[in-house]
This record gives C-alpha cells, sequence and structure tokens, in this order.
C-alpha cells in the first residue's frame, strides 16, 4: 500500500465553498460551512487511520456496495445495494452503482486493470451522506456522495465523469501514489479528471470532436452562473459567478497560480495538464480512449514517482507513446507538442524525439519563464 496524504480527495475545492459560506445566503453558507467541516474531519480520520486494502479477488467481476447515511455522518451507514440484486427506487443509489460500474468496465475493458487496485477490490459507496452536503469524495477507503444543497449543487451522483473522477482517485493511490499538494497534486487532479472524462465518453460513445470536455456538467445548480465546474477545452471558461466567482483555472504554465489555498492549488493548476490533454485528444480525434487512455494509464502506473511534477508525466507519456505506438511516429508526436503548447516541456521534446528515459525530467531550459499568477 502506498503512503497516503492525508487530505481526503474531493471534487469541489474546499475555496469554492469558502466562497459559498461568506457570500451566500444563510441557508446555502450554512451547508458549505457544515461540508468544510465534515471534509475536515474526515482529513483528519484519514491521516490517524491505516488504511486496508477492501478485500480482493483475481476474478475478473464487479463487486459493488451502496450505503445510505440517511443524512448522517457515520460511514459507511445501512448496506442499501449490492452486486446482482434487485434495483430499488432511491435514484443516488441507482446512480452510485451504475456510475462506479460503469467506471470498473472502462478500467477493465480498455486497460485490462482488474478494478481500483488490480486485483478485482470491491467498490464502497455512500449517497445521502450528512445534510444538504455539497460534495463528492474519496476517502482512502470508499466514495462519499452528498445530496448537494439544491441552489449551487445538484447531487453529487448526477455526473458520471464525477463518479469516475472520484474512483481515478483511489487508482493513483493504489498506483503511484502521488501527492495531493501542490504541482503533484495537480497532476493528481489531472488524472482523475482526464480519466474521468474518458469514462464520459466511452459510455456515452461520444468522440473527441462530439466531447463536450466539461467536468461535472449538470452538477452546478440553479443558483450559479456556469456550465460545469472545470472545462478541459478552455480552462477558466466553466463559470463566472457572483458568488463563486470566476473559474481560476489557467491553461499554460506562465499562468501557473502559487496559492495557499486548495492544498496549494490542486483544484486550479489541473488545467494545464487537463488542455494538454484536450489538445492532443483533438489532434488525434476519434474515441480517445483508444490511444490516449492507453498512453496515459502506461505513463501513470509505470514508475511515476509520488512526487512527480507535471514535466516528469510529460516526459512520460511521450515516452509510453514511443513504446505503445512507435517512436517518432504521430502519437507521439502530438503528444509532445500539447505539451509544449501548454508550456510544460520546451520546443526540444517535439524536436528531438524519440525521446529516451531519463532518471528524472530535468529542467526546461526553454520554456517560458513562469509567472505566478495570485489565486483572486
Amino acid at each position: 500500500m502506498k503512503t497516503i496524504h492525508p487530505s481526503v480527495c474531493s471534487v469541489i475545492p474546499p475555496h469554492l465553498l469558502q466562497r459559498i459560506a461568506e457570500h451566500a445566503e444563510p441557508e446555502s453558507c450554512d451547508a458549505a460551512r457544515e461540508t468544510l467541516q465534515h471534509m475536515n474531519a474526515l482529513s483528519v480520520n484519514r491521516a490517524m487511520t491505516f488504511i486496508s486494502p477492501m478485500p480482493a479477488t483475481s476474478r475478473l467481476e464487479k463487486r459493488r456496495n451502496v450505503y445510505d447515511a440517511r443524512q448522517g455522518w457515520t460511514l459507511p451507514g445501512k448496506l442499501v445495494m449490492q452486486e446482482h440484486k434487485r434495483r430499488g427506487s432511491d435514484v443516488q443509489v441507482n446512480e452510485a452503482y451504475d456510475g462506479t460500474g460503469a467506471t470498473h468496465d472502462f478500467y477493465v475493458t480498455v486497460l485490462g486493470r482488474n478494478s481500483i487496485d488490480g486485483r478485482g477490490a470491491r467498490i464502497d459507496s455512500t449517497v445521502h451522506y450528512g445534510s444538504r452536503f455539497d460534495n463528492a469524495m474519496w476517502t482512502g477507503r470508499q466514495l462519499v456522495f452528498g445530496d448537494g444543497d439544491g441552489r449551487f449543487f445538484n447531487r453529487f451522483t448526477i455526473a458520471l465523469d464525477v463518479i469516475a473522477h472520484e474512483l481515478t482517485h483511489a487508482v493513483t493511490q493504489n498506483t503511484s501514489g502521488l501527492r495531493y499538494t501542490g504541482e503533484t497534486g495537480a497532476l493528481n487532479e489531472h488524472l482523475a479528471d482526464a480519466f474521468g472524462m474518458m469514462v464520459k465518453q466511452y459510455r456515452l460513445g461520444l468522440t473527441a470532436e462530439s466531447s463536450d470536455w466539461l467536468i461535472g456538467a449538470g452538477l452546478l445548480g440553479p443558483a450559479v452562473n456556469g456550465r460545469a465546474i472545470r472545462s478541459m477545452a478552455a480552462p477558466g471558461t466553466a463559470y463566472d459567478d457572483p458568488v463563486l466567482g470566476r473559474d481560476p483555472q489557467p491553461a499554460h504554465m506562465r499562468d501557473y497560480v502559487e496559492t495557499a489555498e486548495d492544498n496549494g492549488g490542486v483544484h486550479i493548476n489541473s488545467g494545464i495538464p487537463n488542455h494538454a490533454f484536450y489538445l492532443a485528444a483533438r489532434a488525434l480525434g476519434g474515441e480517445t480512449w483508444a490511444v490516449l487512455a492507453q498512453v496515459w494509464h502506461k505513463a501513470a502506473t509505470s514508475g511515476l514517482p509520488p512526487d512527480a511534477t507535471f514535466a516528469d508525466f510529460a516526459q512520460a507519456t511521450v515516452i509510453a507513446a514511443r513504446e505503445l505506438f512507435s517512436a517518432g511516429g504521430r502519437v507521439q508526436t502530438v503528444i509532445a507538442q500539447a505539451w509544449t503548447s501548454v508550456g510544460v516541456l520546451g520546443p526540444a521534446a517535439v524536436t528531438h524525439l524519440p525521446i529516451e528515459a531519463p532518471a528524472r525530467a530535468a529542467a526546461r531550459p526553454d520554456a517560458p519563464r513562469l509567472r505566478r499568477r495570485p489565486l483572486r
């Protein structure tokens, strides 16, 4: 088991919840404050408790449990759904069950990975966590979904890519064990967004051209002026709201945000590798999971260090593309160009293909000088 950073992995960053707590009407303020309080409590529990792996099996079969917290704060809650059991009428229970199943199927069918740990681990989810809880999380052991406050956020099982995003945090925990702070944490968040998006595209039969490239479409409530919580196609444009503020995600390393909030901006700076992924996908075209899923998964699970930077991972994807497809071929070139376009790799990454595996990605002497943009 990899070393676990104590913070829970959530889809909504704390700085957004803090804005709601400070600027929204009283009922939503209370929901946001309570969400932050219980996120902190779960982080403390994660830091103090050894997280043992879920019971595993060598068989390639889905094993899912869905629990109902009944608006309480005790995990996992009452078991209400298991594999091959009769479906009920609770929408959140069914969405959690179906979403974790779709994600499991993607990892098995597309990548040959047997569940989140590669050994057939059971996937546990809890719905109806707390009263108007405004987040979805991977706690280090299970998924947790709130109902949302109904104004700023809808139920957190509504978006398949959000469910897949959180389960990808579990995959990362069981492979590279990426830390959840600073640039490394932003890379962790990027992997969750990239695979969350591919699961959605795979399930709905969307190509790179037909996808909306929005993370959490349908999650924002009626009080929000926005389309989603993040945009991979155009980071910084997902929402612009009087309470939430403007989407702070950058799309290029020159705009990398230095901040003490959000574990060093893990949900903010992930816009940079997210945009590189989008650029590569659009350049290659067609079914994103057919090529990029293979490359990104190999790069993320083949010795990536737990403190990896964007440049480390970019180099790893270029190398993986060479090994999976061909040295100096179209896939490798497109991926190198995508990372160059967002300022993570310099032009030499393209002109010097095929690239050899370094011990650790070196500094980028030919990359643009970074201008650190503060979080507003």
